[in-house]
């Protein structure tokens, strides 16, 4: 998670007084049953369920004949469909999403960018229940002779900012004696492997094998096993609208439209547990 400096504190916290001047214009959905917030949730535009991500990544969220799509969209087009609106995307840095600043300053109602749980992230957001399991996985060009972490002494690693994948870099970096580069999307990242400006990248294992299966020059050398949970994120304390989004992924799970929405963005079914 990013350090706040002196001037960003002072941003967020005149951000956060404009919030509150703002909130009576909020608009109150009924959330059809009783919940933290006295059964209504409040919006911060009338009609719209409005929703953070960050783009691309496939294939949970990417843009697709000008409009975005994917998986986590499918999931919350329920939320909004059960809250009898229509969901709004905002594509904002992974960076404040998961630092939390895009709901101190009053940008989205929840956002859905395949997010893992983490204690850290928890402090500032509140989370769904897990909707999605994840590892990490090592991204190199096919035939490089690196395959895994061992490999890479001497080398540089890619790593998309913010993530558990930057976490994950950073903390093994010294172990296995490479240097790390940041970069801001996962598609630069991706890029970066594949013309060979690093020599790997690290990065949930679901977008990477994607990306591999489409650019066979490319291959996932390593997966690590760092059982992580996606969960979709609201603004700390909104526990109606958290209700709400665990209500109707339940549903969905139940009544088979998980299911479908799984096999519709990874071709197959998900593992039954």
């Amino acid at each position: 998670m990013a350090r706040r400096s002196p001037r960003r504190a002072f941003a967020l916290l005149s951000a956060l007084a404009l919030a509150v001047t703002t909130a009576g214009c909020a608009e109150q959905v009924n959330t059809g049953g009783d919940s933290e917030a006295g059964g209504e949730i409040a919006l911060i535009k009338e009609g719209a369920l409005t929703t953070c991500t960050h783009l691309p990544y496939p294939p949970f969220q990417f843009s697709k004949d000008g409009e975005t799509v994917g998986f986590d969209v499918d999931l919350v087009d329920l939320v909004a469909e059960d809250l009898g609106v229509e969901q709004q995307i905002e594509d904002t840095s992974f960076e404040g999403i998961e630092s939390g600043q895009s709901f101190e300053t009053g940008q989205c109602d929840l956002a859905a960018a395949a997010i893992t749980i983490t204690d850290v992230r928890d402090k500032v957001m509140d989370f769904s229940d897990g909707y999605f399991d994840a590892n990490q996985v090592l991204l190199v060009k096919k035939d490089s002779g690196i395959a895994g972490m061992d490999d890479l002494k001497g080398k540089t690693l890619g790593v998309q900012l913010g993530t558990t994948g930057e976490k994950y870099g950073e903390e093994n970096k010294e172990k296995f004696g490479y240097t790390t580069r940041q970069f801001e999307d996962l598609a630069l990242l991706q890029t970066a492997v594949k013309t060979g400006q690093v020599q790997g990248g690290i990065n949930d294992n679901f977008v990477m094998y994607e990306f591999a299966k489409d650019n066979p020059d490319t291959e996932v050398a390593e997966e690590f096993e760092t059982g992580e949970q996606y969960g979709i994120a609201v603004r700390s304390g909104n526990g109606a609208l958290v209700a709400k989004i665990n209500e109707v992924l339940a549903k969905a799970k139940s009544d088979g439209t998980y299911d479908q929405i799984y096999e519709k963005w990874f071709g197959t079914k998900p593992e039954s547990k």
